[in-house]
């Protein structure tokens, strides 16, 4: 399986109200970075697995809505306990769409999962992977 990476960042504020968070419960910032991987069996005909350009603006366009938010205000978390491995899988929900819709160009038609991985400290890091169909 091949597999290309591209990576961002976002800063939020979040507070994740239940007492299994502890102090985590008042609102607080974290500084997040963002991997995404995509996998294919087999390289396209120009050796690619996908755009690395384009995915990497696709990264971007994904985080700019939640970059600098305090994500219990963004209206698509609203009432959502927005943990890494929950903001794992809503990332990776938005790019599965971007691939699908296209946005990756061609070159994305043979992929067959994506990981997003978040990386919330130097010792705690939480993915989602799946596959697009």
């Amino acid at each position: 399986m091949f597999a290309l990476e591209v990576r961002d960042h976002m800063m939020i504020a979040h507070s994740l109200p239940r007492p299994v968070f502890g102090p985590a419960q008042g609102l607080h910032g974290a500084t997040f970075i963002v991997d995404v991987a995509f996998f294919r069996p087999e390289l396209d005909e120009d050796n690619l697995v996908v755009d690395i350009g384009l995915a990497s603006v696709a990264l971007k366009k994904i985080l700019s809505p939640l970059t600098y938010q305090n994500l219990d205000t963004v209206p698509a978390l609203i009432g959502k306990i927005t943990t890494t491995e929950f903001l794992a899988r809503y990332i990776f929900d938005q790019m599965r769409a971007a691939v699908l819709a296209g946005d990756l160009g061609p070159h994305a038609g043979g992929l067959e999962k994506i990981r997003v991985s978040l990386e919330e400290s130097h010792i705690a890091r939480a993915w989602y992977e799946g596959a697009l169909a």
